[in-house]
């Protein structure tokens, strides 16, 4: 191991080991309970399987079968969980095979922030990762299971149904993806025209045909943001079965790996040889494995906020040094869009996650000793799934890559250190992904516009009122005020102005996007204005500078007159009614700062442990 990553690993576990020990004892209790079908009365366990079949209820009645629930977040507006309609027939019917029951358990919500980017629904987004954690525990708490099959894919899905595969850590959990849409316009050709639209150089009708000609079909977008780094994290944590993250819908091999993945739930139930809980996978090492990976990918900036909150759930507590930490040690291996012009198809077919994963294990970068789904040790996903005769059959992954300008090695990275930088200073902490952001613009020093709402930024823009150096401070968008949306829709804008050729950047208590781009971006700044950050404090014209080689954030203000200075406040009424947002004011009263995740759910360590 190389021994930085052992000293931070080791830092990780020393914060956590209360909690952990706490959890570790918690799941160890409800496994020795085991669950309580057997002991169910009667009538209790009728109204359990009064809708099966009568194979699978002469099955149920027993307690020698394995009985499987799946938690799937399908709905058919949504493409990237569309191809979920047809998993439980399949589930269900590899189960049979293998002398084992599945039932659908329940559903969770699953909403797009490519659909409600810019638009006031997306002010749920980041609350309903907890939603749909506390729907996954809804599903599950039945406790007529021995196992389960999570099945999402998207931006909050997959952390929200982490921190619920936790809570019920005793359960062997599987995660099954449904993979990437295949290729359609480019992701580069895609931002081209959404910069002219911004520049008014074309219309509306030319926007709709090249977004339509990217997002064209089921799967996931296809550009390397929150999504598909959801997908990279759960392989390289071990909660997916080896090479099931890219795999397009509709091919035999992805439903091949499908009812691999329930097959397998099967053999890891307390009922077999080889238990595995999911709460034990779940552990310190696992989670410096995803920041790793996060690190070597380039991957998704929401990550700063979700991995917090997924480790929390399991009694693993990270911070953002330990993140900031990590991307100094971990070069960055991969160019995948917006950090490069090839999509997550060209990335899996360059070599993918098993060279990767093999590059960093040769290395020291990862833990190997593990627990995964698949068997002990992370070696396992360096190994690739072909179909014989219809059967997966694992054999060695690449060990060169076939595209050096998509994945690279570790003697050649492209970058020193990883996609993610901690930001510090006056003005508070946050992060900014570097990985797409060229040298000359990691340092900003620029007066300040303060502006109270994206939309104020975007009528700036259009009216002409940008054109100069400037460093844009849009406040009062964190988990308090507004529930923290993505404001990607400031990318074409500040884009074009810099261009144009004029310094600029972006600095706020909201989120960006997986997708963050070219223009440097200070995000997810803690404290939030509306919890008394010192955003609050910023005027227009106030000298800030933002330092992503020295990790600095600050306002070039002498300290006393920053502290003399009253903060603003703003009217945020309008952010809580209207589409439900009514509905989640006990969420917005009760959320944590970004850096402890942005999470209004509770876990253990509030109970006392």
């Amino acid at each position: 191991m190389h021994p930085r990553l052992t000293e931070i690993t080791e830092r990780v576990a020393a914060r956590s080991a209360p909690t952990r020990s706490a959890y570790l004892s918690m799941i160890r209790d409800a496994a020795a309970r085991g669950p309580k079908r057997a002991a169910l009365s009667c009538s209790n366990l009728a109204h359990g399987f009064a809708a099966c079949d009568a194979h699978d209820k002469d099955a149920l009645k027993g307690d020698v079968k394995a009985n499987v629930a799946i938690v799937s977040a399908y709905n058919d507006m949504l493409s990237a969980h569309q191809p979920f309609e047809t998993y439980p027939a399949m589930i269900k019917a590899a189960c049979r095979e293998v002398g084992a029951v599945a039932q659908f358990a329940g559903g969770v919500p699953a909403m797009c922030d490519g659909v409600t980017q810019g638009q006031p629904g997306m002010e749920l987004s980041l609350f309903s990762r907890d939603v749909i954690a506390m729907a996954s525990a809804i599903a599950l708490s039945h406790d007529m299971f021995d196992g389960a099959l999570f099945l999402g894919v998207c931006d909050k899905i997959v952390p929200g149904m982490v921190m619920a595969a936790a809570s019920f850590g005793h359960l062997p959990i599987i995660f099954v993806p449904a993979g990437p849409m295949t290729s359609g316009l480019s992701n580069s050709d895609k931002a081209k025209v959404r910069q002219l639209y911004a520049e008014g150089k074309v219309g509306r009708a030319e926007l709709l045909e090249a977004e339509s000609q990217a997002y064209h079909g089921p799967g996931t977008c296809t550009f390397y943001g929150t999504a598909n780094s959801n997908q990279m994290l759960v392989e390289i944590m071990g909660l997916h079965l080896p090479g099931a993250s890219f795999v397009n819908p509709g091919s035999p091999m992805r439903d091949a790996l499908t009812k691999a993945a329930a097959k397998r739930v099967t053999e890891i139930t307390a009922l077999g040889n080889d238990y595995t809980p999911v709460g034990e996978i779940l552990s310190e090492k696992a989670f410096v494995n995803a920041m790793v990976g996060l690190h070597a990918t380039g991957g998704s900036t929401n990550h700063a906020l979700h991995l917090v909150a997924m480790a929390k759930a399991a009694g693993v507590q990270l911070t953002w040094d330990d993140f900031s930490d990590l991307s100094d040690l971990v070069p960055l291996l991969c160019r995948v869009y917006p950090n490069g012009l090839a999509d997550v198809n060209h990335f899996h077919a360059a070599g993918g996650l098993a060279f990767v994963i093999r590059q960093l294990l040769d290395a020291g970068l990862l833990h190997d000793d593990v627990k995964t789904a698949a068997q002990e040790g992370l070696a396992a996903y360096t190994k690739e799934p072909v179909l014989e005769e219809g059967e997966i059959v694992y054999r060695d992954g690449p060990t060169e890559t076939l595209d050096k300008t998509i994945v690279t090695t570790l003697d050649a990275p492209f970058s020193a250190n990883g996609g993610l930088k901690l930001l510090d200073g006056n003005l508070g902490r946050a992060v900014i992904k570097i990985s797409a952001v060229k040298p000359e613009h990691h340092v900003i020093e620029a007066p300040a516009l303060l502006f109270n709402d994206q939309s104020e930024l975007q009528d700036a823009f259009k009216a002409g009122k940008l054109e100069r150096d400037f460093i844009a401070v849009v406040r009062f968008q964190g988990p308090k005020a507004n529930g923290m949306p993505e404001l990607h829709k400031l990318t074409p804008p500040l884009g074009v102005l810099q261009d144009k050729g004029f310094k600029v950047a972006l600095v706020t208590d909201g989120r960006m996007s997986g997708a963050s781009g070219k223009v440097p971006a200070a995000i997810h700044v803690t404290p939030e204005a509306a919890d008394g950050g010192a955003l609050a404090k910023l005027r227009d014209g106030d000298p800030v500078r933002l330092d992503a080689r020295t990790g600095v954030l600050k306002v070039l203000l002498e300290p006393d007159v920053l502290a003399a200075r009253e903060p603003v406040t703003a009217d945020l009424v309008h952010y809580h009614s209207g589409l439900g947002r009514e509905l989640f004011g006990t969420f917005r009263q009760n959320v944590t700062p970004a850096e402890q995740g942005a999470t209004a759910v509770t876990f253990l360590e509030a109970q006392g442990a």
